[in-house]
């Protein structure tokens, strides 16, 4: 079980607040530092206020040596596919090829409309999702020298160069890889069956996991694609202590109940976590867990030192 650290940089977080959490990730031995991709807080005032996140990636790519860097998920409805793929693999030459790319196709209206970006129908979000993971996935997989063409419901290019080349060159994308989640029941499995390395789920129930992660099963068996060629991953919030005390203090600090968080999330003591990974791990088959890490204070240093300490080597 790989273990990966994921921020919601939304809710209050500066750039160098993110710094100290990816260099800490990276000297704990966690796989990865992920972020979100959001331009407004959900509840509170969100101060100091959004960070793009594909800027911040840039930045720690090059502030960082060997930990991965990725977004989950960065929304269609916020930049063009070309200009997207030309992003990404501009980021993943910057981290020597560390990058790996969440896309989801959008779901939160106010941000949208609070920074004048259009939010079509659903629908319609995912023909946006669907034309992004082909127009990118397809710049990505161009050999050099030729050029891509594709026309699709939202979007047409035309005899693109395809460049730059990305550093890595997974075999599903051509790039970094390509991470698909959600709880969608035909499209979402359809799209993960199809381009993506790894299927994530996000604050879903045990139950609920199960259920998606076996549709996904199904879609690339009609994909032609063995199921266990794609990684299987969960995002779920972590609020770890040395003692009750500590864990409750901890929940005390992002305005959670401690019970909800032991129900839902990863949380308690470290035996406690290890305990619900295996859980996890048993009914689910995920490779990795993403840590939500929704305290990125002075605190976070030592909470991601306890869990790299007492939680990780039992689960690794």
């Amino acid at each position: 079980m790989e273990l990966r650290i994921f921020t919601e940089p939304q809710q209050g977080a500066s750039y160098d607040d993110q710094l100290q959490v990816a260099r800490t990730a990276e000297a704990c031995g966690y796989g990865a530092f992920f972020r979100s991709d959001h331009y407004l807080a959900m509840g509170g005032d969100g101060l100091p206020g959004p960070t793009d996140a594909w800027v911040t990636l840039a930045a720690l790519a090059r502030e960082t040596s060997t930990i991965r860097l990725g977004t989950l998920v960065s929304s269609a409805t916020f930049r063009l596919p070309g200009p997207t793929a030309i992003t990404v693999a501009q980021v993943d030459a910057m981290s020597c090829g560390r990058v790996e790319f969440g896309l989801g196709a959008g779901w939160f209206e106010t941000e949208h409309t609070a920074y004048g970006i259009p939010f079509p129908s659903v629908g319609r979000r995912f023909d946006v999702l669907e034309d992004s993971l082909a127009v990118i996935t397809g710049l990505w997989g161009t050999a050099e020298g030729e050029s891509f063409s594709y026309a699709g419901p939202t979007v047409t290019v035309t005899d693109s160069p395809a460049l730059p080349t990305p550093v890595q060159h997974d075999p599903v994308s051509g790039g970094p890889p390509v991470i698909v989640g959600g709880m969608g029941r035909r499209r979402t499995p359809a799209l993960a069956a199809r381009y993506a390395a790894e299927f994530n789920v996000a604050f879903a129930s045990l139950a609920d996991a199960q259920v998606q992660f076996e549709r996904v099963a199904v879609a690339c068996g009609e994909a032609g694609r063995q199921p266990d060629s794609l990684l299987r991953s969960a995002a779920l919030v972590a609020v770890v202590g040395r003692d009750e005390a500590e864990f409750r203090q901890r929940a005390e600090a992002i305005g959670r109940e401690p019970e909800e968080l032991r129900a839902h999330g990863l949380a308690g003591t470290p035996g406690e976590v290890v305990d619900r990974i295996g859980t996890w791990a048993e009914q689910t088959g995920i490779d990795r867990a993403y840590l939500q890490v929704l305290d990125l204070s002075d605190d976070v240093v030592s909470h991601l030192e306890l869990i790299a300490a007492d939680v990780m080597p039992q689960v690794a």
